[in-house]
């Protein structure tokens, strides 16, 4: 006996002939579709023994035709070659194509006979048959043996006998499959057409996964949909399913009253999957939706919470789309108790609680587009409680824009709501209205770019400063090459600025505060810039090295008389190292005279690249700076900065941000960003120290912080996965803290299944941090969501 492996290509030669043996790559069980697959045995799985058949099998039949094979919908398909071609008119003036190898026309009966590849087609739609018998006088079309139905929106029905009217509207079928162009496959023993040109089908099954693995061996689906009886309504292009119930992995879970789907991809009104959780601030919690479709470009969820340990919660949310632009708004809103942030007493106050959100952006014309955002909650701790989200800020925001090729103009509007810190919402700013306006000279001027800016902001506060900003900034940059390579920047800037502020002693860091009333301040400011890369060969790849230096020189700017609104949060990185205006905002401003150096070192080799940067500046007057302490700028030295960054294929990213002492070479800021694996199985890891040496100071913390998570796949569709953050700042470090230095924050692990029509999991996760009515401990959630079907 030969081993199995030498029976995979066998060829036998008998009278001339060559016969070719083949033994198939894909395993035995693979073929098992269901309990009616095309390996089905027969006595007990045999449906003729059994009194109520089992659904129809839904395996991919032979004569399928993949998706990127259809023709585009309504198109005309190609002719064939035959053997004789009829086309004719039906009674109600349709058009129908014939082409068959053979073709009869018995003038007595009136009846056309078609045999051989059949092919019919009549206004976007076609037969595919073996044979077909065409009765003209009353309109009945029968098709026999290997047939393919392709309607105008795509969609190949295949059955082993059919009957058509003579305007290709299906009638009786059997043991037939729905192939959905747009996904999932829908298949039945037996359908006939009733009265009103619905068709019934029986002992059916519906599901929209795939029933082949990427290497083309059957697949079973992971979940299917059974039904006694489905109506297909071909005119409403709509599948009502009765009597169904979904079953996962082949066990029945739960009955699915009222389900529907449409063939052309159409979002149809009813309920969604429920969800199910358990957390340690609200209990066991169930919720479900139902869907609403308006219209084609709007709908609307409907969606109720159900808990345990705290009164219900509903929720709706609103999406449109049109022509010129989409929105969306949320809102969720219960009635429950709550506790004040950073109160001392555990006395709940029974309220209306609630949060909205909305986003949209529209397109007004060729050039004019308008963008919004809106978030309020009606408390600090909603948000977190409910789980609905972990920000401790919610910004809204307003922006009209006009652009076009050499202007840009915005006037907007910014709000911002503080939930998970003590600091008082009517010292928090509102910046309304900012007034933006950019213009680009077209032709260039003195062999330059010159760009002109209008800028204008007003910052009010409930109980606080108030803040009004106007100014004007002409900006001039010349971009030659030399003949030995070196990149020269030529920049010159003026800029004049007018504010106005009030109430300024309720600012309380001195240095933001400025001098209450009119204000007014002259900006002058020229660089030259220059870098000289350098292109050689390294290691079997190649390599760009580039020098950089920059002199930037501005005259005394009035500086601590002017509010500080937009320049506080300060720090020396790789990416503002060169920056004409190492500040950020325009409050603040640089001045005297610096000279910043470094490089940039590029390497590239197949499936490897790395780059890196590094650099340093130097303040040419011994003034004081103007920048605080802990920033690294302030010395007339300033500290070294830099950036590293490392990319082997699509399997390791590794990112290091730097910052070390100049006089010391401690390591001021140290950040790590590295993630390991394929997009299946992974490891991440980030971490950041901020170690700025300096007592104080409300924007300028230290902090330390480890964040881990990974993922881990098998067998195909499961992956196990988990998360961490841990707060390692010690009271040393931040003294408001009562960390010992190793304080998680949140942790998660749970495990999934993913494939190309489900996903499932759980969830459980423990969060360390109480505030107020937001509790910690532990949380646990189970999902699962079906493609086609509330597929999130």
């Amino acid at each position: 006996m030969l081993p199995i492996s030498q029976y995979l290509i066998r060829s036998l030669r008998s009278g001339g002939a060559v016969l070719a043996l083949a033994v198939s790559t894909c395993p035995f069980s693979a073929f098992a579709q269901d309990g009616t697959g095309s390996s089905a045995m027969p006595g007990r799985d045999d449906p003729s023994t059994q009194e109520t058949p089992p659904p129809a099998s839904l395996e991919k039949r032979a004569n399928e035709l993949p998706e990127k094979s259809l023709p585009p919908v309504n198109a005309k398909e190609e002719k064939q070659d035959t053997t004789d071609t009829l086309p004719d008119n039906t009674a109600d003036g349709r058009e129908i194509g014939f082409e068959a190898n053979t073709l009869e026309y018995n003038s007595d009966t009136d009846t056309v006979t078609a045999g051989g590849n059949v092919i019919m087609r009549s206004e976007g739609q076609s037969v595919r048959a073996d044979n077909v018998t065409w009765d003209r006088t009353t309109g009945q079309i029968v098709a026999t043996g290997n047939i393919r139905f392709v309607d105008e929106d795509g969609n190949q029905l295949f059955t082993d006998r059919l009957e058509l009217t003579d305007e290709l509207q299906t009638g009786a079928m059997e043991n037939l499959l729905l192939a959905l162009r747009e996904g999932g496959r829908l298949a039945a023993r037996e359908g006939q057409r009733d009265e009103s040109g619905d068709v019934l089908l029986t002992s059916a099954a519906y599901s929209a996964c795939s029933v082949e693995t990427p290497d083309g061996c059957p697949k079973k689906p992971s979940w299917r949909i059974t039904a006694k009886r489905v109506i297909y309504d071909q005119n409403e292009k709509r599948i009502r399913f009765k009597g169904a119930h979904l079953e996962l992995f082949g066990v029945r879970l739960l009955p699915l009253p009222g389900m529907a789907v449409t063939t052309d991809n159409r979002a149809v009104s009813g309920l969604l999957l429920p969800d199910f959780g358990v957390t340690a601030s609200n209990g066991v919690e169930v919720s479900d939706s139902y869907y609403l479709s308006l219209a084609e470009n709007q709908d609307l969820k409907l969606k109720g919470f159900i808990y345990s340990d705290a009164p219900p919660m509903g929720s709706a949310q609103y999406r449109l789309l049109t022509d010129a632009g989409a929105l969306q708004v949320t809102g969720y809103l219960t009635r429950s108790s709550r506790m004040q942030v950073n109160s001392d007493s555990d006395v709940r106050e029974r309220d209306w609680r609630g949060y909205v959100a909305a986003n949209g952006r529209f397109q007004l014309d060729e050039y004019w587009s308008v963008t919004g955002s809106l978030r309020r909650a009606t408390d600090r701790t909603f948000l977190r409680r409910y789980d609905i989200s972990r920000d401790d800020r919610l910004r809204s925001n307003i922006d009209v824009e006009r652009i076009d090729d050499n202007s840009y103009l915005s006037i907007s509007g910014w709000a911002t709501q503080v939930l998970l810190t003590d600091q008082d919402q009517d010292l928090v700013p509102i910046a309304l209205p900012l007034i933006d306006y950019r213009y680009r000279f077209k032709d260039p001027i003195a062999g330059g770019k010159l760009q002109l800016q209008a800028n204008s902001l007003a910052i009010t506060r409930t109980a606080g400063q108030d803040t009004q900003r106007a100014f004007a900034k002409a900006q001039w940059d010349m971009r030659t090459v030399t003949s030995m390579g070196q990149e020269i920047t030529l920049t010159g800037l003026v800029r004049g600025d007018v504010y106005h502020s009030d109430e300024n002693l309720t600012t309380e860091t001195a240095s933001y505060r400025g001098l209450e009333g009119w204000e007014t301040r002259g900006i002058a400011l020229a660089a030259v810039d220059v870098k000289w890369p350098l292109i050689g060969k390294f290691l079997d790849g190649s390599q760009i090295f580039t020098p950089r230096a920059q002199l930037v020189a501005s005259p005394n700017v009035k500086n601590l008389d002017i509010p500080n609104e937009d320049a506080r949060a300060i720090e020396l990185e790789d990416s503002n190292l060169f920056s004409l205006n190492r500040f950020p905002g325009y409050d603040r401003v640089e001045d005297g005279v610096r000279f910043t150096y470094g490089f940039d070192w590029q390497f590239q080799r197949p499936g490897l690249q790395i780059s890196t940067t590094v650099g340093q500046s130097y303040r040419l007057t011994d003034k004081p700076s103007l920048f605080p302490n802990g920033t690294g700028l302030s010395n007339r030295f300033s500290d070294f900065v830099g950036r590293t960054e490392v990319r082997l294929r699509d399997f390791v990213k590794f990112t290091h941000r730097f910052r070390l002492d100049k006089d010391s070479l401690a390591v001021r800021r140290n950040e790590v960003d590295a993630t390991v694996g394929t997009d299946r199985t992974y490891a991440e890891i980030g971490y950041l120290r901020l170690d700025r040496n300096i007592e104080s100071n409300e924007d300028l913390q230290d902090r330390e912080e480890l964040r881990a998570a990974g993922r881990i796949a098998f067998a195909n569709y499961w992956s196990v996965f988990g998360s961490a953050v841990i707060n390692l700042t010690d009271r040393r470090e931040d003294p408001t803290l009562a960390s010992d230095g190793f304080e998680p924050l949140r942790t998660r692990l749970g495990i999934a299944y993913s494939d190309d029509c489900l996903e499932l999991g759980v969830t459980w996760r423990r969060d360390y941090v109480r505030v107020a009515d937001a509790r910690s401990g532990n949380t646990f959630q189970v999902y699962f969501s079906l493609r086609n079907l509330g597929f999130r």
